[in-house]
């Protein structure tokens, strides 16, 4: 397996790691009645659930990018360790992203975020030269 799957894999338990936390969190605001629920009606959470399910929700687009950019790379047989490296720091600022956005750290999640565009980004660039 490539780096760039590899880190697409721990991209996707980072999103079930997610999906968890919104889960505890939001149950813990709206309790397990309200949750277990249908959503005809919106559930509209505040403070750290709402934060979280931002944030996860926030993970699934950017993972979309990724895989396609994993995809690019893997396909096209342009891997190297540039595409590599690009992939880890996607990975790493997706994982900073998570507390950043809990803990509204400004203007750190905004930076982290831009990290993890730019080194998905530049994995696709990488690939078409």
């Amino acid at each position: 397996m490539t780096p760039e799957l590899t880190v697409l894999a721990f991209a996707f338990l980072l999103q079930v790691v997610q999906i968890g936390l919104y889960s505890h969190v939001a149950r813990a605001q709206v309790g397990t009645r309200t949750a277990l629920l249908p959503r005809d009606e919106p559930v509209v959470l505040s403070g750290l659930a709402g934060r979280a399910q931002r944030a996860m929700n926030n993970h699934f687009e950017g993972l979309l990018l990724f895989a396609v950019a994993v995809t690019v790379v893997t396909l096209s047989g342009k891997a190297s360790g540039t595409t590599a490296a690009m992939a880890w720091i996607y990975l790493a600022a997706r994982i900073a992203y998570v507390p950043a956005y809990l803990y509204g750290w400004v203007p750190w999640r905004s930076l982290v975020w831009t990290a993890g565009f730019l080194a998905t980004t530049a994995m696709v660039i990488a690939a078409l030269l």
